[in-house]
């Protein structure tokens, strides 16, 4: 088994990580912030959109089953990466569609995702790719939010189940059997 780790921002942590917590060879997924200037922010201070952070995941998966291209391909299908600083109702660089690579061969492999995934955009990606910088672990009622408050959370209803059903769609041979949407 070889584990790697993946930093993806692409709008709602609560809504990337039910994503990645479906996807066959995804050891863990963590919802965290990265990109800011504040150590140690609150999500208060995240969504305040003053500390330059993004609310993002942190997904460590094996190699063997899932490859970083495939991680990075089901991210740009299953939230708007041609959206600048915003993912639908949810407005601001806190909410922006960024790679944080780690390592210069991820770096690549961003590059290279982005060129893949433009043809199947109308709008051109916006997903920028960022110096990996420090990581810092959202509040623990963030963490595995979708299978516990956020199935009672109507934001989390209207937004997440679709993502899965993308998922499902675009990615069948990725996806966990019996995961549902």
């Amino acid at each position: 088994m070889a584990i790697e780790t993946a930093t993806l921002a692409g709008g709602c942590f609560w809504c990337t990580e039910a994503v990645f917590n479906d996807v066959i060879g995804v050891q863990s997924v963590t919802s965290g912030y990265i990109g800011g200037t504040k150590a140690n922010p609150t999500y208060k201070e995240v969504c305040s959109g003053t500390t330059g952070h993004a609310e993002a995941i942190r997904v460590t998966f094996d190699t063997e089953a899932v490859s970083y291209g495939d991680i990075l391909d089901i991210f740009l299908a299953t939230h708007d990466p041609t959206q600048l600083n915003r993912q639908g109702n949810d407005i601001g660089t806190q909410y922006r569609s960024a790679i944080f690579p780690h390592s210069a061969e991820q770096e690549a492999g961003a590059k290279a995702a982005i060129a893949r995934a433009q043809p199947d955009w109308p709008a051109p990606i916006v997903t920028s790719i960022e110096p990996l910088s420090d990581w810092w672990p959202a509040e623990d009622y963030h963490q595995e939010y979708w299978q516990g408050e956020g199935q009672r959370n109507p934001y989390c209803l209207s937004v997440i189940p679709p993502k899965l059903r993308k998922l499902r769609k675009s990615f069948a041979a990725r996806a966990k059997a019996g995961a549902e949407a």
